[in-house]
């Protein structure tokens, strides 16, 4: 078992958080919401530090879990940061769905301080957080650092590979929101047009998704979306954020991505309905209440 430091519990970092203490690992948390790092050590355990500086010290792993490439900036760099109080030999993991560019630069400035640097954004959501059933994509200048990691992130994960140098994790994760996207407006076009043609969608999902239609979206969100529910899953507004890195990357290396571009901007208009907290399945909201 390892000695952890674990900095940001949100939806997804909480959970994570406490599979690593299930599993045996000692936890030390950071949140910059101090009231939640203490109550997850009342309902856990283990210790809460006050700043990322202390939860890294002395920790033989330090992961992150937080919003976007300034976030993890604000947590790992400064005298406050973790990288002012990770030891020579530690292994710095994100989480955090960010661009390749922070990943590349975080791997240069762990490796000034003698730290290893792993870029490991997740797949699967709040549900595969809780139920430490994650898919990891991971890159690693040294795939030492990632052999080294991946026994601690077992604990939350179903899955993980590494993806190539550092960066590499996180461009997998774009290729995985690019077809969460496009699958979401399908799904939603399809089933729109199943209810207009007037035929039980319940029933139509049920015998598409034994043939090649079938996805995780349809059997997940399939049932949910035609009854107008959208408070599963992953919100549209960490979606955009997600798009925006993706989006941007493609402005860098060339890729056309005209229908990714669309879905974006059909998400801004699901927001401008209010649902910014709706799941990436509320797509259908526009076309059955347009």
């Amino acid at each position: 078992m390892s000695t952890v430091a674990f900095v940001g519990l949100g939806v997804m970092g909480a959970p994570m958080a406490r599979h690593l203490a299930a599993a045996g690992h000692q936890v030390t948390v950071y949140n910059r919401t101090p009231a939640k790092a203490l109550a997850w050590v009342a309902l856990y355990g283990h210790r809460a530090a006050p700043t990322p500086r202390e939860a890294a010290e002395g920790a033989e792993f330090v992961l992150l879990c937080v919003g976007n490439d300034n976030d993890v900036r604000e947590v790992v760099y400064g005298p406050d940061g973790v990288l002012a109080g990770a030891e020579a030999g530690a292994v710095l993991v994100d989480h955090t769905t960010a661009s390749a560019e922070v990943a590349k630069e975080l791997a240069e400035a762990a490796a000034e301080f003698g730290v290893g640097f792993v870029d490991a954004p997740v797949s699967g959501g709040q549900a595969g957080a809780e139920s430490g059933q994650l898919t990891i994509m991971c890159g690693a200048d040294d795939a030492a650092y990632y052999e080294l990691a991946k026994p601690v992130l077992a604990a939350y994960a179903k899955a993980s590979a590494l993806m190539g140098p550092a960066g590499a994790g996180q461009l997998t994760k774009m290729v995985n929101q690019v077809l969460i996207a496009g699958v979401a407006q399908g799904l939603a076009e399809g089933l729109n047009f199943a209810i207009k043609a007037g035929l039980d969608a319940e029933q139509v999902i049920e015998v598409i998704k034994h043939g090649a239609a079938q996805s995780w979206q349809l059997e997940n969100r399939g049932h949910t979306m035609v009854r107008g529910e959208f408070d599963f899953g992953f919100a549209v507004e960490w979606m955009r954020k997600d798009l925006a890195i993706v989006l941007a990357e493609a402005n860098r290396n060339g890729a056309r991505l005209p229908v990714t571009a669309l879905v974006d901007q059909f998400y801004a208009q699901v927001v401008a309905r209010g649902g910014h907290r709706w799941d990436t399945s509320s797509l259908i909201h526009l076309l059955a209440n347009d």
